[in-house]
């Protein structure tokens, strides 16, 4: 699964990892804003791994946890669906706006392997101090190189370099920066 090979969503495995972190993520929903240590050390047991001085406000969804990694002082609003088949990396100082979505599931084209519930992914890579605006979807096999700004909505399907402005459905760089 975390090569990118095809494997089966419903594996015993794999099903008791998801139920695991869905119940992480409920108690992290569920804890109050104020109880800052009691959400680190969830955060601590359910993220791959975490840097200093984050912040996820709740809702969070993940599908495992232990495939996200988060970079010091990075900022995720209300609303993250992390779907960590495979590894999503953000980088440091990085800026994540409301119900943005980071998917590293794919599907196989051939409809016979969907049928048979087959499934694989790719890794996501944002770069440090990246702003992926609200609503934004990066799709599987995507990175995004630092500096960037993702606009509210957009559809990132392929990488972006660094120090780049991009927008729209697919997203498409209309500006470079600095």
């Amino acid at each position: 699964m975390l090569a990118g090979d095809l494997y089966l969503a419903d594996d015993p495995e794999l099903t008791e990892l998801n139920l695991r972190a869905m119940d992480l993520v409920d108690t992290y929903n569920a804890t109050p804003i104020r109880d800052a240590p009691r959400r680190r050390e969830i955060l601590t047991d359910l993220l791959g791994s975490l840097g200093p001085d984050i912040e996820i406000r709740p809702p969070l969804r993940v599908d495992y946890g232990s495939n996200l990694h988060i970079g010091a002082r990075s900022f995720a609003n209300f609303g993250l669906v992390a779907l960590d088949v495979a590894a999503i990396t953000i980088g440091a100082d990085c800026q994540i706006g409301t119900n943005v979505q980071l998917l590293t599931p794919t599907h196989p084209l051939d409809p016979q392997l969907r049928r048979d519930k087959w499934e694989a992914a790719a890794p996501i890579h944002i770069g440090d101090n990246v702003w992926l605006g609200s609503g934004a979807i990066v799709l599987a096999g995507v990175t995004i190189g630092a500096d960037t700004v993702v606009g509210a909505g957009a559809v990132v399907t392929r990488d972006l370099p660094s120090g780049v402005v991009a927008v729209g459905n697919p997203a498409r760089v209309v500006r470079t920066l600095g």
